[in-house]
């Protein structure tokens, strides 16, 4: 374990090449454990409404972020590979790293704030990166990375996160039912 808790639950933020977009990852996420009183991000749970519903205590934030994270990129670079895509890796993994920052705001353990009943993360969210300088572009894929807002993708990065962030979070479900359509 490093001394840095932020790169221990995710190493991947050091390959962000660009310092400043790197920098603000390193911001909104700092921010967000200072501000919940998180010294690690390792208890955090994946989405408490859903771990209830399904019996799935043990789902984390940090597994599910990294798997996002890693099917993100794979995806990503599978387009610019066979597609020629014009495609940002480095907002792609930046979005990718940040798309959840506000359910540290949300829960406290497995228990709702105002935040997550009122707000939700895709929009508080916003608000976090945005105040980390985060680029637009990153600020657009968190609050369109879920249908949880009446936003669409409007670049490939951002469908490329959508997508990486269903299949991820299909796949904790996949663990409680053998029919996705009935969750």
């Amino acid at each position: 374990m490093t001394a840095d808790p932020l790169t221990d639950a995710f190493p991947s933020i050091e390959r962000i090449e660009d310092d400043d977009l790197r920098a603000g990852v390193r911001e909104a996420w700092t921010t967000a454990m200072a501000e919940n009183g998180l010294d690690s991000l390792d208890g955090v749970p994946w989405y408490p409404p859903a771990q209830r519903k399904l019996d799935l205590p043990d789902e984390t934030f940090v597994a599910h972020v990294r798997d996002v994270v890693a099917g993100a990129l794979a995806l990503g670079e599978m387009l610019i590979e066979h597609r020629d895509a014009d495609l940002d890796l480095d907002l792609l993994l930046a979005g990718a790293l940040v798309h959840d920052v506000s359910k540290c705001y949300e829960f406290d353990g497995m228990e709702s704030t105002r935040i997550e009943a009122l707000l939700g993360h895709p929009y508080y969210g916003v608000h976090v990166t945005a105040a980390a300088g985060l680029p637009v572009e990153v600020t657009h894929m968190v609050l369109s990375h879920t249908s949880r807002t009446n936003v669409e993708p409007a670049t490939l990065e951002a469908v490329v996160l959508r997508r990486a962030d269903e299949a991820a979070a299909a796949a904790i479900r996949w663990a409680a039912t053998d029919d996705l359509r009935e969750v």
